[in-house]
C-alpha cells in the first residue's frame, strides 16, 4: 500500500517534499491552489465513522470590513438556494460509471478533478457524498464554504496567499483519513482548461487515483465575460456527466513519469470535455457509440 503523508511531519520538511515533487513538473511550489468541488463515485458516500469536518483553522482567516462580512451569509444563501431550485429539475445522465465504481471497489479514496466552469452542475450532483474540497480563507473561500458544507461537502482550508503547500497537506490528511477529495483543476483564475499539476503531486504521494470529470448541459446561461466560461444550467436542462478511467500515479515516478502522467490526466479532461460538450448535438447512434466506448465495449480514440 502507497505511503500516507505523517501527521507528524513538520511543514518545513513537507515543503521541501512537496518542492520536490514539483520539480519533475517544471513548476514552482508556489503555483496558487484554489480548488473546490466534485467527486467522481456516484454511489460513494464518506465512510463509516469518518470524520469529513473541518478542523481547527491554521490560516487566520484575513481582516474583512463590516460590509465585506455583512456579504457573506446573503452571498451563500443566494447561491445554495439557487442551486437546491435548479438542482431537483435536472436529468442527468452518466456515462463512463463503471470508472467511478472501480475507484470505489478497490476501498481507496479518489482525487476527483474537473474543469472551474462546472461547478455548479457539480455541486448539486455530488451533494452529500462527503467529498472534501479545498476553500481558501479569503472573501469568496468564506461565503463559498458555507455553500458546500450544507451540500453535504467536507472543507479543508488552504491560502491561496501563501501558495500551494497548505492545500496539498490539507488534502492529503483528508485521504490519509479515507475520505474522497475533488480539485476544480484549472482555479481559481486559469488560464482555462490548464490543469494545474496538485492532483498529479497528491496521486504520487499518496497512492491515490485520479479521475478526470465533466459536465455538459443541453440548455444554461453561460457567462461568456468569464475567464472560465461559467455554466448555469436552466430549470429542467438534460445534463450528462462523462468519467474517465482513473489515473494511477507510481510512488516511485521520477521526471518523466510525472511529466507523462500530467499529460494524461490533461488529455483526459479534454476527452471527457468534449464529449460532455458535444453530447446534445449528436445523433443516438453517435451517443450509443459514445457509451460504449467508456463502458469499454470498444476502444477508445487516442489523444
Amino acid at each position: 500500500m502507497a505511503p500516507r503523508i505523517s501527521r507528524q511531519c513538520d511543514e518545513r520538511s513537507a515543503r521541501n517534499a512537496f518542492r520536490g515533487f514539483a520539480k519533475p513538473l517544471g513548476v514552482r511550489v508556489s503555483v496558487l491552489l484554489y480548488y473546490s468541488h466534485v467527486e467522481t463515485d456516484g454511489k460513494s458516500t464518506a465512510p463509516p465513522g469518518a470524520d469529513i469536518a473541518n478542523p481547527p483553522a491554521e490560516i487566520p482567516p484575513p481582516q474583512l470590513s463590516p460590509w465585506r462580512r455583512f456579504q457573506i451569509p446573503i452571498f451563500a444563501w443566494f447561491v445554495y438556494w439557487t442551486i437546491r431550485l435548479i438542482g431537483p429539475t435536472l436529468r442527468l445522465e452518466i456515462v463512463g460509471v463503471q470508472n467511478a465504481i472501480q475507484i470505489r471497489s478497490t476501498g481507496e479514496p479518489g482525487i476527483g478533478t474537473l474543469w472551474h466552469r462546472c461547478i455548479f452542475t457539480a455541486a448539486w450532483v455530488w451533494r452529500n457524498r462527503g467529498v472534501v474540497v479545498l476553500n481558501t480563507v479569503n472573501f469568496d473561500g468564506q461565503w463559498t464554504r458555507r455553500v458546500v458544507e450544507r451540500l453535504g461537502f467536507g472543507t479543508a482550508q488552504g491560502s491561496s496567499s501563501r501558495g500551494a503547500v497548505e492545500g496539498l497537506l490539507a488534502m492529503g490528511r483528508q485521504l490519509e483519513a479515507g475520505n474522497h477529495v475533488a480539485f476544480t483543476i484549472d482555479g481559481p483564475r486559469g488560464p482555462r482548461y490548464v490543469a494545474k499539476p496538485g492532483a498529479v503531486i497528491l496521486a504520487r504521494r499518496t497512492g491515490s487515483p485520479i479521475s478526470a470529470v465533466h459536465f455538459g448541459l443541453q440548455w444554461a446561461l453561460t457567462f461568456k465575460n468569464a475567464w472560465d466560461l461559467f455554466q448555469i444550467p436552466l430549470p429542467f436542462s438534460a445534463a450528462v456527466m462523462f468519467v474517465a478511467p482513473p489515473i494511477y500515479v507510481p510512488k516511485e515516478g521520477g521526471p518523466e513519469v510525472m511529466k507523462q502522467k500530467q499529460e494524461e490526466l490533461q488529455a483526459a479532461l479534454e476527452r471527457v470535455r468534449d464529449a460532455a460538450e458535444s453530447w446534445f448535438d449528436l445523433t443516438e447512434g453517435e451517443r450509443d457509440n459514445l457509451r460504449d466506448q467508456y463502458h469499454g465495449r470498444i476502444s477508445q480514440p487516442k489523444s
